[in-house]
């Protein structure tokens, strides 16, 4: 009986959860005007929105510029966050617990709080209206770096100990041993920091002003603007934005899940 009724709770709320993405889903495929007239027909659905979302909102550039920034913060995270993770769970060092106690306050202060200085920083350097001022700002993230350490703590110390005695080095025990074991957790960091950059309007909204360095949620908000009565249209290009990160997730999902349950709270 509990598990019946543990079941019909799921469903029900998988229902309330995922009815708004229906609701969606069936708007971007209504044709024009349909939606506001109140005649709608699942008859008359048909996916033309799509293309010609695709095509207004200029979508093809903005992938290619969003996929280029996110994968270059996710390529430059995995490596500081492995590598700074790495020395916060083996290495012992003076100052380690300090270090540590410094990265995790970094994580209550809000990027938004810090665009000033960075934007000085990027204008110093030349990087306003580059790449770089969409990839350098978070190369680095507290979160990852806490959560490669806390993955690196549960794996056990004598498998090391064991390559040590072999002749290996720190940079082999990392590359041969640590990071294949800990692949839920690159995972993890994976789909975070691709997800957020994908995700992210900050940035491009502030750091650029050069149409060619549009990305996927800059490109969202000025279609937004022009078709702010066209509903079918709108919801078209939201899902058009979703879509490679939902794929992602679901392809993801499993380490992702094994890498947030295996980081506990650990001294």
């Amino acid at each position: 009986m509990k598990n019946r009724l543990r079941s019909v709770l799921l469903i029900l709320g998988s229902f309330i959860v995922l009815s708004p993405l229906g609701i969606i889903f069936l708007t971007s495929l209504a044709p024009a005007g349909i939606i506001t007239t109140g005649n709608f027909n699942f008859s008359s659905l048909t996916f033309n929105n799509y293309w010609e979302a695709w095509q207004r909102g200029d979508f093809l550039l903005a992938f290619g510029n969003s996929t280029l920034v996110a994968l270059s913060v996710t390529a430059l995270q995995l490596l500081t966050a492995s590598l700074a993770g790495y020395a916060l769970a083996r290495l012992q060092f003076r100052g380690r617990r300090t270090l540590l106690l410094i990265i995790l306050a970094t994580l209550v202060i809000p990027f938004q709080l810090l665009i000033i200085p960075i934007f000085l920083v990027l204008k110093f350097g030349g990087l306003i209206n580059t790449y770089g001022a969409l990839i350098l700002p978070t190369a680095v993230n507290g979160f990852s770096i806490f959560l490669m350490r806390q993955y690196f703590t549960t794996i056990p110390i004598e498998l090391e100990e064991a390559a040590a005695l072999d002749g290996a080095n720190r940079w082999h025990i990392l590359k041969d041993i640590m990071l294949p074991l800990a692949k839920p957790a690159l995972v993890t960091v994976f789909l975070f920091t691709f997800i957020g950059e994908w995700n992210d309007l900050f940035k491009p909204l502030v750091f650029t002003t050069r149409p060619e360095l549009t990305t996927v949620q800059l490109a969202l908000a000025q279609f937004q603007e022009q078709f702010t009565s066209n509903w079918s249209l709108l919801m078209a290009a939201v899902i058009i934005a979703t879509v490679p990160v939902v794929i992602l997730f679901f392809i993801g999902q499993r380490q992702f899940i094994q890498g947030i349950s295996s980081t506990g709270i650990k001294q």
